[in-house]
């Protein structure tokens, strides 16, 4: 799919813009999510996990072209000023360095990797057969599990009112979970750290959450 959506990007002169707020940094067992799904983006736009959320930093990275583009119109109008009061803080910029070199000296982006595919498969094993679950689906460590009234007519709960409970039932146990806010969808984002003991026992609460929630 994502060949084909390059394909057409070329042919047209279209520019990719890749949000990476979630998935940079490791969280798709590469580096950023577009090397994952093998795109070229223009531009990628980074936050979160640059500092593990320690401190407030953002940034954009931009492709040769892009940049070329930029020095040249710098050249022929003047620089282009994009900076504000709090740019390149000292602090979060030290955050952001410490963070770089955690992932690598950890090898936190192999850890997703591998424990990605265990998260997935864990949750299939554990509620993949509960017939509320639509789907269970994911990619490194970013895992969701689809809830429905019932799946096989596509029929949703009224009023999206069971992933929270859902969640709640969860926290109880010990496990911050969180319920997405486009249907009855428990969305999992763990740390990158996360050890498959600890996935075990999110794929343990998550089982006894829906069974207290939904029944059995």
């Amino acid at each position: 799919y994502w060949e084909r959506v390059q394909e057409v990007l070329a042919r047209y002169g279209i520019l990719l813009i890749a949000d990476e707020v979630v998935t940079g940094f490791g969280r798709m067992g590469e580096m950023f999510g577009s090397t994952y799904y093998g795109l070229k983006p223009d531009f990628i736009t980074i936050a979160k996990g640059l500092t593990s959320a320690y401190a407030p930093l953002s940034g954009s990275i931009i492709s040769d072209r892009i940049f070329d583009v930029l020095s040249q119109g710098s050249d022929d109008h003047g620089t282009l000023c994009h900076g504000w009061t709090y740019s390149a803080h000292p602090v979060s910029a030290a955050a952001g360095v410490a963070t770089l070199d955690l992932i690598d000296r950890l090898g936190l982006v192999e850890n997703a990797a591998t424990n990605g595919s265990y998260l997935k498969q864990c949750l299939k094993d554990a509620v993949g057969g509960h017939p509320n679950v639509a789907e269970v689906r994911g990619d490194g460590l970013l895992a969701a599990v689809e809830l429905m009234d019932d799946p096989s007519a596509h029929k949703h709960f009224p009023m999206m009112s069971v992933a929270p409970k859902i969640a709640e039932a969860m926290l109880k146990r010990g496990v911050i979970s969180r319920a997405m806010p486009e249907g009855d969808i428990m969305g999992f984002a763990p740390p990158l750290s996360i050890s498959r003991r600890e996935i075990d026992v999110v794929a343990e609460m998550l089982r006894d959450a829906l069974s207290e929630v939904l029944g059995s």
